[in-house]
């Protein structure tokens, strides 16, 4: 059987010519980074190098980049790092859960917090941003894009208005990178998460941009890598991974394949919705990262088509792989005021560097069928049938 994968927003797989850069690193450059003989040498070389290309694709200094183990990691490190006993957060209602259990554990040990609100589109009012203010707000902690709907946010609007009121701003830009352009000064926030996996790197790395002077307390305590800011030896594999990919992400963005990934996913979500009757986007009308599309399909379950699709060789998902298995449905979707129904009946697709025009025709070939049967075997489209014929 010929498999699709459209979970990319889930983890990528790793490029060939990523994995090809890191291979030595397996073996033949095996030193520890912090050492000071020649084999350490090599490899705190190759962490800089791999340094280096991820600040040219954030616009920063290198010196400005933590590599962390992932998106949760970066989180925890940014909002937990920056706050201390008593002060605000503002976050959103639509954060990933490595953001909004965060900010709930600092509540817990004596902060407050303001969890914003979302349109039906699922995006932030920058003026709800600004009403949310006050004396004591530390932090400020949006989302550059959603990775369940892919819905961009308005980050330089509200890095503006943490400029004017003189506090951090962090934004998760883990379903961001390598998708979009980034500039962090454009941006104008004190912190950046990335992961790695997310972006055709390996799972397991990941990388926090905290702007120059801005002080940042660390979760791990231990020797003084990464300036202090990240204890542990490095992942030197896994960091040279995360450096090929942000180099192919660049040259990549240089080109436009983020318009042919658009083009891709707009072919495949127009193509649903003109063949599947009660199908709806979330998020329509929202600005989005190019790969993604998260649909609604009216009178089935969402993790019933997940199954039926996967066993005909099309992977996709209900929402975030954290989430997998979860009894409540989408809290970003509910948040953008969703039925509970409608939460647990929509889909999310997400393409990858790897996807093909020929993926998107299996599965413009394979969604409305599949559809179809399950609404056959639902009681709830039956009667919905009968009500609309009579």
């Amino acid at each position: 059987m010929h498999r699709v994968y459209l979970d990319n927003n889930a983890t990528t797989p790793v490029l060939p010519e990523i994995f090809e850069t890191m291979r030595p690193y397996f073996g033949e450059h095996f030193g520890n980074a912090s050492s000071i003989h020649s084999h350490g040498q090599e490899t705190r070389a190759a962490v800089e190098d791999a340094r280096e290309s991820v600040a040219r694709l954030l616009g920063c200094a290198a010196a400005e980049i933590v590599f962390t183990s992932g998106g949760t990691e970066g989180d925890n490190l940014a909002i937990a790092g920056l706050v201390n006993k008593a002060d605000h957060v503002i976050t959103s209602s639509i954060e990933h859960h490595a953001v909004l259990h965060a900010c709930k554990h600092l509540e817990e040990l004596g902060c407050d917090q303001t969890v914003l609100p979302v349109d039906g589109r699922g995006l932030i009012d920058p003026s709800d941003v600004k009403r949310a203010l006050r004396p004591n707000t530390k932090l400020i902690s949006v989302m550059m894009a959603n990775n369940e709907t892919g819905v961009l946010q308005p980050v330089e609007e509200i890095g503006r208005l943490a400029c004017e009121a003189g506090i951090y701003f962090h934004t998760d830009a883990v379903q961001a990178g390598a998708k979009v352009l980034i500039d962090v000064n454009r941006i104008g926030c004190h912190a950046l998460t990335m992961s790695g996996h997310k972006m055709h790197a390996p799972q397991g790395v990941g990388a926090l941009f905290v702007r120059k002077g801005t002080k940042i307390r660390p979760l791990l305590h231990g020797g003084r890598h990464e300036r202090s800011r990240r204890a542990g030896t490095e992942n030197v594999p896994g960091i040279v991974g995360l450096g090929k990919a942000a180099d192919l992400a660049n040259h990549a963005l240089g080109l436009g394949d983020d318009s042919k990934l658009a083009a891709l996913r707009d072919r495949l979500e127009h193509g649903i919705i003109a063949q599947v009757e009660d199908a709806e986007v979330n998020g329509e009308g929202a600005p989005r990262v190019p790969n993604t599309t998260n649909i609604r399909f009216g009178h089935i379950e969402g993790e019933s088509l997940v199954i039926a699709l996967d066993l005909k060789g099309l992977a996709v998902s209900t929402g975030a792989a954290c989430s997998s298995g979860a009894i409540e449905p989408s809290h970003v979707l509910i948040a953008m005021g969703l039925r509970p129904a409608q939460a647990r009946s929509s889909i999310r697709f997400s393409l990858g560097k790897q996807t093909t025009a020929d993926d998107i025709d299996l599965a413009l070939a394979l969604v409305p069928e599949t559809v179809a049967r399950l609404r056959e075997l639902s009681p709830s489209y039956t009667k919905h049938t009968v009500r609309a014929q009579a």
